[in-house]
């Protein structure tokens, strides 16, 4: 999809709705009270998982290291993130992570030129890099040799298998959202329109 193709229709309200924090178990109370929001609701994302508890609590460990203990730059993860998220019409996702994209540094014009890719003017090479694997991962699940050569020139062996797993974690992230309808939380926006 280009930067001027509109993104296609998904789903405009939830097939599991999240579930009321007046009805979450003990289990559920206990795996989301990390996750309420300062004002006191929680993302809708985790008010659905809260569907199926066992797969949230593990799923939450890996999200937690690609979110906040990976070994790239929070710059560089949301870029990935964002592109991810672009291409698989994720508008949940590209939401919640413009917000947090902001606050690793990422201009509202950069942001707006992650959907236009690796090859929009003003990437410098790492962070085109970047874009092109994500790129590569979404459409072959494979990053090619000469994308790696780039990467490899400014990322180290830890910081490569973390892109890598932070595409994969997002891009299953992407489909679990567009699947079960997770609709955008109040406040987030979507896709530019």
């Amino acid at each position: 999809m280009s930067n001027t193709e509109e993104p296609p229709v998904r789903l405009t309200k939830p097939r599991i709705p999240p579930i009321p924090e007046s009805e979450w178990s003990d289990e559920v109370r206990e795996l989301l009270a990390g996750f309420v929001r300062p004002d006191g609701r929680v993302f809708n994302i985790f008010g659905t998982l809260a569907h199926h508890p066992k797969l949230m609590k593990r799923w939450v460990v890996f999200a937690n290291h690609v979110l906040g203990k990976q070994t790239l730059s929070p710059r560089d993860r949301e870029l990935a993130i964002l592109r991810i998220g672009w291409l698989c019409r994720a508008e949940y996702e590209w939401g919640q992570h413009v917000v947090i994209g902001r606050d690793a540094g990422i201009s509202d014009e950069e942001i707006e030129r992650v959907s236009s890719g690796p090859d929009a003017r003003g990437w410098p090479p790492n962070e085109a890099a970047i874009l092109r694997a994500v790129d590569e991962l979404h459409d072959d699940a494979m990053i090619t040799d000469s994308t790696w050569k780039v990467l490899s020139e400014h990322y180290s062996t830890e910081q490569l298998i973390d892109l890598v797993f932070t595409v994969g974690q997002y891009n299953l992230v992407s489909m679990a959202l567009n699947t079960l309808g997770v609709q955008l939380d109040d406040g987030i926006e979507g896709f530019p329109r």
